[in-house]
């Protein structure tokens, strides 16, 4: 009498009821989730891979009317949490 136990799971293939929705475009993710008065952060990256930033020029992002905050490395640092 044999001891080896028989899996009806493995080496099948998963039932992916969320697929159709997925592949059509209609599955909600948390990035399609919005709620009134939402903010959104744009984070911008050097276009230089290892370059040194010696400044950063904040002016034109704190005089659009829709930016909330600015926030670099140096504010960080008065914060003490960089």
């Amino acid at each position: 009498m044999s001891t080896t136990p028989t899996y009806t799971a493995i080496g099948t293939r998963p039932v992916r009821h969320d697929g159709v929705d997925k592949v059509t475009g209609r599955a909600n993710y948390g990035a399609d989730f919005s709620m009134p008065g939402m903010l959104f952060a744009v984070v911008v990256r050097s276009p230089h891979a290892h370059a040194r930033i010696v400044s950063i020029d904040t002016t034109a992002a704190e005089a659009h009317p829709k930016v909330k905050a600015v926030i670099t490395g140096a504010v960080l640092e008065t914060l003490n949490l960089a």
